[in-house]
């Protein structure tokens, strides 16, 4: 510590100190020629002279507590006080510390009719005599909640707008894997045609491209709620740093920080899930091109599609081939009844990508050995399966399901290693048979009004289910 600072706190105490600490609790200006009382109060000498002639007393302004004779000076306050006022006019001036235009007075109170600052004689002016006053720390609470209250619902919005982002972020990281999978599927096989498919190779490609391409419009959105989210976070920054102003810069800025902070934006749009269209794009490929080809094609007159099959099931990249890859079996989203053993059938399940609303069709699936598997036909629900006509095989027994979701046993003494599925929609039938003897097994009859659409469940632990191709000829007239 420097001579000149011994003795009392200096410049570096003084600098730390809140100017309210060097404030006389009766002018409200820093202490001149401060007293202490015996209550350890201190008060300007001045305004305790004041005080005490004007109520004829000596008690204490702030405790009330008697005081018979004058208090001495409090010199260390006093060095304070006149140190810190050295520092504040060597310092550049701070917001706080603004003066009134009119009256070069600080200003102290708010109006709140105007909302604006003035000072105390401001208020004895004929503009603000009737006018509704408040200290300034009190407006600047009441200003600040309220500014924080417009604050909270673009605080909203922006969560909004980034959970809508994340959720489009991974619909357009999904449409580009299944988009990558499925070229290379693509690729394999025009490679099996050899080179004079190679054309067709690029058209179907590019095909896949300008879905792909349509699908993820969502990169467009994604990027203006990015821009969006940008400009939400800047906005809200900065009424967060305007909030931490101090009072004075705070109430001066309060109009153009109401009006920044009631920034309308509109909703997020939620990105559609929408998907590419795997099947288009692979079902009966080789045989959409059998026109350029001389040879053996395989046609295969229904194909899965992977975006519509349980989560515990995977297909195959031809589409032809569904097989269960769960480690536990999870049952599906129409069986709200757990101990109902007559939808056990339906615990996992994949539909054809084509739907049915008119005419006779028919396809033959491979069910081997598999101890649990199910096929047939059924609605497509939003959520879940619609009404369904199928049958099954499940714990050595085999099952048809009807549309009243009765189920019915079935006396069937030789195993039946593959499946015949035929729809007669016109007419209203399902007929279930085995092709290798030609064996009747069901026909459930039902007026159908619905698209229907081929099913396939397959339990734990089995092989693959298998749609059989057709032997296809080509016959020119």
């Amino acid at each position: 510590m420097t001579e000149e600072n011994k003795g009392y706190p200096g410049k570096e105490m003084a600098s730390s100190w809140s100017e309210v600490h060097l404030t006389c609790p009766v002018c409200f200006d820093i202490f001149k020629d401060p007293v202490l009382l015996k209550c350890s109060h201190s008060i300007c000498e001045a305004c305790l002279q004041k005080f005490w002639k004007k109520l004829r007393s000596g008690d204490c302004p702030i405790c009330r507590r008697s005081s018979t004779e004058f208090p001495p000076p409090n010199l260390a306050l006093k060095n304070l006080c006149e140190d810190f006022l050295k520092n504040s006019i060597k310092k550049p001036a701070s917001p706080s510390e603004s003066l009134c235009s009119v009256h070069g007075e600080r200003l102290k109170l708010f109006c709140v009719n105007d909302e604006e600052l003035i000072c105390a004689i401001c208020q004895t002016s004929k503009k603000h005599e009737k006018h509704k006053l408040q200290p300034v720390q009190e407006a600047a609470l009441k200003y600040k909640e309220e500014v924080e209250k417009a604050l909270r619902p673009l605080e909203e919005k922006l969560k909004a707008f980034t959970e809508a982002k994340q959720e489009s972020d991974r619909e357009a990281e999904l449409i580009k894997s299944q988009a990558q999978s499925t070229e290379m599927q693509i690729q394999k096989e025009f490679e099996e045609l050899h080179q004079f498919l190679r054309d067709e190779e690029a058209a179907r490609i590019a095909a896949l491209r300008e879905e792909e391409e349509q699908m993820c419009q969502t990169e467009k959105r994604i990027e203006k709620m990015t821009k969006k989210i940008s400009s939400l976070s800047e906005a809200i920054r900065a009424l967060e740093q305007e909030m931490k102003a101090d009072n004075i810069s705070f109430l001066q800025n309060y109009k153009s920080t109401k009006k920044r902070a009631q920034y309308k934006v509109s909703d997020p749009e939620v990105v559609s899930g929408g998907r590419i269209d795997v099947a288009k794009h692979l079902g009966n490929l080789k045989y959409r091109v059998w026109e350029k080809m001389q040879g053996i094609v395989q046609y295969t007159p229904v194909v899965l599609n992977p975006n519509t099959k349980s989560n515990n099931l995977t297909v195959s990249e031809d589409l032809t081939s569904l097989r269960y890859s769960g480690e536990t079996e999870l049952r599906s989203e129409d069986d709200d009844d757990d101990d109902d053993d007559d939808d056990d059938i339906f615990k996992s399940f994949g539909l054809g990508s084509e739907g049915f609303l008119s005419g006779t069709h028919y396809w033959d699936v491979e069910v081997g050995d598999n101890p649990a598997w199910v096929l047939g036909v059924a609605e497509k629900g939003e959520a879940k399966l619609g009404e369904r006509w199928a049958i099954g095989h499940n714990d050595e027994e085999y099952k048809v399901m009807s549309s009243a979701g009765k189920t019915t046993k079935l006396k069937i003494k030789k195993e039946v290693k593959k499946v015949r599925v035929q729809l007669d929609w016109d007419k209203g039938r399902v007929s279930f048979s085995d092709p290798t003897n030609k064996t009747s097994l069901h026909t459930l009859k039902h007026k159908f009004t619905g698209r229907l659409f081929p099913v396939f469940g397959i339990g734990s632990d089995c092989v693959p289910l298998r749609i059989c191709p057709l032997q296809v000829s080509v016959t020119v007239g």
